[in-house]
């Protein structure tokens, strides 16, 4: 969210062709020369992106055809709005209005941005190396591996920052393209697809392309939480960690959008009522606490706005935060006071009751949804599709489980981990009761994830003034 962070968040996504060396002070130096990873990143936003946009276009003619004029306003809708602010997005990560760039503006008036963007984006990657350049900056990580910490330095030159802030931005319009656009036009064309009691082609393929970019802003959103969280470490997921996170996350966003689907077809209008509910908490959650706190508004927004301004950019912050917790774990919780809007803490008792609340609340849906259904269902074993959804989503809570007890990349930095959490819940059941016999827990029952120090050498002793300040903060947390 900061500004300050942007340029040098993604540098675990470069890999490095380098030479190590340990300088006066201890850190380690590392000399980068320019061997960037490509920008797969944006190149699967800007996919996802065309192909949605393409296949919605084609869906509305076929709409058009047959004067279906409702699903053909609701598609072109869902198609258009998060197109219109992933244009505005961009051209505000890049700060192209106040730059002579009238191709490029001209390019967003057509939604083309993603595709001008990616295509600045490959050029840089495929120019890179191609001449020795100075660099800009230098980034200051400390880099897990085991139980040592070991303090290092990278060299960040202009390529890198280029494409660094290139990807940030496709992060950014990844999420909003996925809780705006495609997840709205998922649950519109499932529910078509029942109403009209038949399946096109062209639309099963938008609903697939659909799940894929929801999947991912998901998978987006876990990541750029442990960037901001972490932020002063380098941070690698391996393969076994997204492979987790794909599936947590999929059968997540599956469960919910079938389940919500099923509910509006046996009762149409209440499913809007859960729906403003759902969405009215999470929005007004983050103000609540805002006000509880007496917080002030972060001044960093963007320098050139009022309070008045500041205010609309969080509120839109605050409504695409609500848009994604309607679906999914946000991976996040926000803090309007805090200059990064996030909260640096995660809260294993939030984690834990929006997953009961929200199992809770799609195991009263499917059962509404189970006795209420229309005659259209009498072909189709409703007790076996129960038990299939419920089935589905206790195994995305399973891959969540699994994600952070073996597969987060900074789980050496955890206190308490969820082995630790789920033997303090069991042992709070049975000391129920029996207060005061036995021995007391060496951990708060609150289960917050918090970093501790690990044990390497002297830190403090061998860094600047930069790193000093990261190790008294893991000291006094």
């Amino acid at each position: 969210m900061a500004e300050e962070g942007d340029h040098v968040e993604n540098i675990s996504d470069v890999e490095q062709s380098h030479h190590e060396s340990a300088s006066e002070n201890g850190v380690m130096l590392v000399v980068n020369h320019s061997n960037i990873q490509p920008p797969f990143s944006v190149v699967l936003a800007t996919l996802l992106y065309c192909a949605e946009f393409v296949c919605a276009a084609v869906l509305c003619n076929v709409y058009h055809k047959s004067d279906d004029d409702i699903w053909m306003g609701s598609t072109i809708a869902f198609m258009l709005v998060p197109a219109v602010l992933t244009q505005l997005a961009l051209t505000f990560i890049h700060r192209d209005l106040g730059r002579d760039r009238p191709l490029v503006l001209f390019l967003h008036l057509l939604l083309l941005g993603p595709l001008i963007r990616c295509f600045e984006a490959l050029v840089v990657y495929f120019k890179a190396g191609k001449e020795e350049e100075p660099y800009v900056t230098i980034s200051r990580k400390i880099k897990l591996k085991k139980d040592q910490a070991t303090p290092m330095e990278w060299e960040i030159g202009h390529s890198e920052r280029k494409l660094a802030t290139h990807r940030n931005a496709f992060k950014r319009t990844a999420v909003i393209q996925a809780f705006l656009g495609s997840t709205p036009q998922l649950t519109l064309q499932l529910y078509a697809n029942i109403q009209e009691k038949y399946f096109l082609p062209i639309r099963l393929t938008l609903m697939v392309i659909c799940l894929i970019s929801i999947t991912y802003g998901a998978l987006v959103c876990s990541v750029l939480a442990i960037n901001i969280r972490y932020d002063d470490y380098k941070v690698r997921l391996r393969p076994a960690a997204y492979l987790c996170m794909i599936l947590w996350r999929g059968l997540e966003i599956a469960t919910r959008v079938t389940s919500l689907v099923l509910f509006s077809s046996a009762l149409t209008y209440w499913v809007i009522l859960v729906g403003l509910g759902n969405l009215l908490f999470f929005f007004l959650q983050p103000w609540a606490e805002f006000w509880a706190r007496r917080a002030s508004l972060p001044d960093n927004v963007e320098k050139n706005f009022s309070k008045l301004g500041t205010t609309v950019v969080l509120s839109l912050v605050t409504f695409l935060y609500a848009c994604i917790n309607v679906f999914c774990w946000s991976a996040v919780q926000l803090d309007l006071g805090h200059r990064d809007l996030i909260e640096m803490k995660q809260h294993w008792g939030r984690l834990a009751a929006y997953y009961g609340g929200r199992f809770l609340e799609n195991s009263v849906l499917i059962a509404l949804w189970y006795f209420y259904k229309s005659d259209f269902y009498s072909y189709v074993c409703a007790p076996l599709l129960v038990a299939q959804l419920l089935i589905c989503y206790s195994l995305a809570v399973l891959f969540m489980l699994l994600f952070y007890q073996f597969c987060h990349p900074c789980r050496r930095l955890f206190r308490h981990n969820v082995h630790d959490c789920l033997a303090c819940v069991c042992c709070c059941r049975r000391g129920v009761g029996r207060a005061g016999e036995g021995h007391p827990h060496s951990y708060s029952t609150t289960a917050t994830m918090v970093l501790v120090p690990l044990e390497p050498p002297d830190l403090t002793s061998q860094l600047g003034e930069h790193e000093t300040a990261i190790v008294e903060d893991m000291e006094a947390a």
